[in-house]
């Protein structure tokens, strides 16, 4: 039952590896519970009241807002297959809410403190060239680590300065790139990536570990932690943060939503929303340090 279940959310809805085994573990769990409360561990003789439960002793352990929705997401997906697939003959996820979650504002790195990032590569170093082509890109394109460490070389339209990103359930878009970012991923490709062996695995791929595989997320976030620690930047910045200062920094320059949202490759347009709150945020602050009626006592 499981297994069909995962093999439908490759085949069918073609999610990630990652996101598979975060549903196997979120079954798990509720398996674990079933057994807990000496209710059958079989998912598909839950009732309605029987997930009720689970679901209110998930906010009764001290499982956050964010993390009850994802599991109760998850579960409707689960039960969704099970009915496409006649196991079922109703959802019983159907009348479960999720969880309100107040929205946090996310955190970005400013033009400056981009700068002062990009200024902290050691330009001896024999990773420079990469690593410089690392930021410089995810900073440009607003790209998800997924999408930069799956970038191939074939998906380089250098002529029209243009990257083939692939994202979730291998949806692709058309992302434009900027000079700076365009020419330090040729210069890289150029003087470091065709000079050295490549595994065959990796032969696509543009960006590589030292033994010419594909690079890995853990690399890439502990050469961006060195990077801000070096630059004296007290934010909690990962690769997901460039992405963030992306599309803060159109919409702060006053791009549309709508534009942001096909940029970033995001299926709904209230994920982009946030970044119209913050927007709001920064013209507050704006208004606050620049305007002369602030200042008034």
């Amino acid at each position: 039952m499981q297994e069909g279940f995962f093999a439908w959310l490759q085949l069918e809805r073609g999610l990630s590896g990652n996101t598979r085994e975060a549903y196997r573990h979120d079954l798990d769990r509720l398996r674990q519970w079933a057994l807990l409360v000496g209710a059958s561990d079989d998912p598909r003789s839950f009732t309605p009241e029987t997930l009720s439960h689970f679901v209110a002793d998930l906010a009764g352990l001290g499982f956050t807002p964010g993390t009850q929705a994802r599991i109760i997401s998850g579960l409707r997906t689960f039960y969704r297959y099970l009915l496409l697939d006649r196991q079922i003959s109703q959802q019983p996820m159907q009348h479960i809410r999720l969880p309100r979650n107040p929205r946090k504002m996310p955190v970005y790195l400013t033009p400056d403190e981009i700068e002062t990032l990009i200024a902290q590569i050691d330009l001896s170093a024999p990773r420079a060239l990469r690593d410089l082509a690392i930021i410089e890109t995810l900073y440009s394109c607003g790209l998800r680590i997924s999408e930069l460490l799956g970038l191939k070389l074939q998906d380089i339209q250098a002529d029209e300065s243009l990257l083939l990103v692939t994202g979730k359930g291998n949806k692709q878009r058309l992302v434009p790139v900027g000079k700076p970012a365009l020419r330090q991923l040729l210069l890289y490709i150029r003087d470091v990536r065709s000079l050295e062996p490549v595994q065959s695995k990796a032969k696509d791929l543009v960006f590589l570990n030292r033994f010419g595989g594909g690079l890995s997320r853990v690399s890439v976030f502990n050469m961006i932690k060195d990077l801000v620690a070096r630059a004296g930047i007290r934010k909690n910045v990962s690769p997901h943060t460039f992405r963030h200062s992306f599309a803060t920094a159109l919409v702060e320059a006053g791009a549309d939503l709508r534009a942001v949202q096909e940029l970033l490759g995001h299926e709904s347009i209230t994920t982009t929303e946030i970044y119209a709150h913050l927007d709001t945020d920064y013209l507050r602050s704006t208004l606050m340090q620049f305007h002369p009626a602030s200042k008034r006592k």
